[in-house]
C-alpha cells in the first residue's frame, strides 16, 4: 500500500491522472500507516523473532513495546476523514490504475481497514495465548499485556466517540484525559427553575451520551446519521458539562440498583442517571469517584 499507492500519489508519472483535489491530501487518505510499517518492520517484528523458541514469555515483548501502540489511536481518530476522501474518489481513474498494476483482488479502502483489524486482533491472539499458558512462566506477563492492549482498544474506541462531538466551544484537550464514555436516561432536579419544569423532569428522562473527562464531565445528545459506513456513524451535539470540582455523586438511588446521582453546586443541579446495568454503574461510580478524590 505504501509503494503501489502512496508514494504512486508523488509519481510525476502518474499525476495527470490523479484528480486535482487529492493532490496534497495524501497524509489524510494513509493517516499514519507508514509509521505503523516502521513500528512493525524494525521493532515489533524483531523483537517477536526473540521469542520464537519461548512462545510463552512473548507477553514481555508486548509490555516492553506497549507505549507504541497507541500510534493505533492517531490511525483510528484519523480513518473518518480517510474514508471520507476515499468515498469522493474510489471510482477514480488512478486507484483503479494502482490496483491493477499491484494485481490486487480488493481495492485500497480493504487495505487502509487493515491497522484497525490488527489492533482489534492482538487480544484475541492475547486471550487465546493466556488458554493454554495457565500455570508456565510468562503467564503474568501474558495476563498484564493483555490488560494493556484491552485499555488502548478502549482508548481507542472512546476518542473515536469524542471527535464525534460537535457544538463544544473550547478545546477537548484541556479537560483532561478521557476515562469513560456512554449512553444514559438522564432526569433533571433543579431547584432554581419554574415548578413546571421540575415536575415534566421527574417522569421523562432525556437520553444522555456522557463523556467523562479528569475535569469535566460532558452531556451530550446523540444522533444517528442516516448513510453508509462512517456516515452512519453517531454525532453527540454537546448540551452543557458539568466541572468535577463541584460535582458531587450520590452512589445509591432507591428502588433503582442501576441509578446514582451527579449533583452540583451543594445540589442545587440534581442529575439522576440511569445505567443500563448495576455493573455500569458501578464502573462509573468507582471512576468517577476516583477522580473526586
Amino acid at each position: 500500500v505504501l509503494q503501489g499507492y502512496a508514494a504512486e500519489m508523488d509519481n510525476p508519472l502518474m499525476a495527470h491522472i490523479i484528480p486535482p483535489e487529492l493532490q496534497n491530501k495524501k497524509d489524510i487518505l494513509f493517516g499514519n500507516m507508514e509509521e505503523i510499517y516502521h513500528f512493525h518492520n524494525r521493532i515489533f517484528l524483531r523483537e517477536l523473532e526473540n521469542y520464537v523458541e519461548y512462545p510463552e514469555l512473548v507477553g514481555r515483548c508486548f509490555l516492553d513495546q506497549m507505549e507504541d501502540f497507541q500510534i493505533y489511536e492517531k490511525y483510528c481518530q484519523n480513518k473518518p476523514r480517510s474514508e471520507s476522501l476515499w468515498r469522493q474518489f474510489s471510482d477514480s481513474v488512478f486507484f483503479q490504475e494502482c490496483q491493477r498494476k499491484l494485481d490486487h483482488k480488493l481495492s485500497l479502502d480493504s487495505y487502509l481497514l487493515k491497522p484497525v483489524q490488527r489492533i482489534t486482533k492482538y487480544q484475541l491472539l492475547l486471550k487465546e495465548m493466556l488458554k493454554y499458558s495457565k500455570n508456565c512462566e510468562g503467564a503474568e506477563d501474558l495476563q498484564e499485556a493483555l490488560t494493556s492492549i484491552l485499555g488502548i482498544l478502549k482508548a481507542v474506541n472512546d476518542s473515536m466517540h469524542q471527535i464525534a462531538i460537535t457544538g463544544y466551544d473550547g478545546n477537548l484537550n484541556e479537560l483532561g484525559k478521557l476515562l469513560m464514555q456512554g449512553s444514559f436516561n438522564v432526569w433533571t432536579d433543579h431547584k432554581k427553575g419554574h415548578s413546571k419544569v421540575k415536575d415534566l423532569a421527574r417522569f421523562k428522562p432525556m437520553q444522555r451520551h456522557l463523556f467523562l473527562h479528569e475535569k469535566a464531565v460532558l452531556f451530550c445528545k446523540k444522533r444517528e446519521e442516516n448513510g453508509e459506513g462512517y456516515e452512519k456513524a453517531p454525532s453527540y451535539s454537546y448540551k452543557h458539562s458539568l466541572n468535577m470540582a463541584a460535582v458531587g455523586i450520590t452512589e445509591n438511588v432507591k428502588g433503582d440498583a442501576k441509578k446514582f446521582e451527579i449533583w452540583y453546586n451543594a445540589r442545587e443541579e440534581v442529575y439522576i442517571i440511569q445505567a443500563p446495568t448495576p455493573e455500569v454503574k458501578a464502573t462509573w461510580v468507582n471512576e468517577i469517584r476516583k477522580v473526586l478524590t
